[in-house]
């Protein structure tokens, strides 16, 4: 069994906000898959169950917001008796450039709440998928508003067209084990 687990912020007004990135990405895995979420108060989050290849795979957004994404992280890894490889976090990150995809596996935080909480809950050694949200709107107002702003519509489309799909194949590697840390631009 495998997790993937977006961080962001339940609701609708946060949908195409730049902390959401990663919802995005489940999201349109689950479309492609025709499953739906359902809300699972027991592990804080909303999930669906797919099945590739004969494995268990959880798509999970956590109800928690985003700077409790541990709590369910915890819950799921306690409950199913998980490890930190089978675990697969993707989140937005400020420090890169927009459109910009880094995997890796492990890793500081670098103040981000949800990677922070995570840290906190489940460890650091698992493997994310870190998506790009940085532009010189971040130079102009705070990071709290940056994060919680929304993508503008050419941003939207290098998501849709772009970003999401290249960051569906990297859960493809992982779920298939070729996983590997690497740096891709548009």
């Amino acid at each position: 069994m495998k997790v993937i687990l977006a961080l962001g912020n339940p609701g609708d007004k946060y949908t195409y906000t730049r902390h959401n990135a990663g919802f995005l990405v489940v999201d349109q895995l689950a479309a492609e898959q025709s499953a739906q979420f359902s809300n699972k108060p027991k592990f804080s989050a909303d999930i669906t169950e797919l099945n590739i290849s004969g494995e268990k795979i959880l798509l999970v957004k956590p109800t928690t917001y985003y700077n409790e994404v541990g709590i369910a992280a915890r819950a799921l890894m306690d409950f199913y008796k998980l490890t930190l490889d089978d675990l697969l976090i993707i989140h937005d990150d400020t420090a890169l450039d927009f459109g910009k995809i880094r995997v890796r596996k492990g890793g500081e935080s670098a103040g981000n709440n949800g990677l922070k909480s995570l840290h906190r809950h489940v460890g650091s050694e698992f493997w994310h998928i870190r998506i790009g949200t940085d532009n010189l709107l971040r130079r102009q107002i705070g990071d709290v508003d940056f994060v919680l702003s929304k993508f503008n519509a050419d941003e939207r489309t290098i998501l849709r067209d772009w970003t999401i799909p290249e960051s569906i194949k990297l859960v493809s590697a992982f779920l298939d084990g070729s996983i590997e840390p690497l740096s891709v631009r548009l």
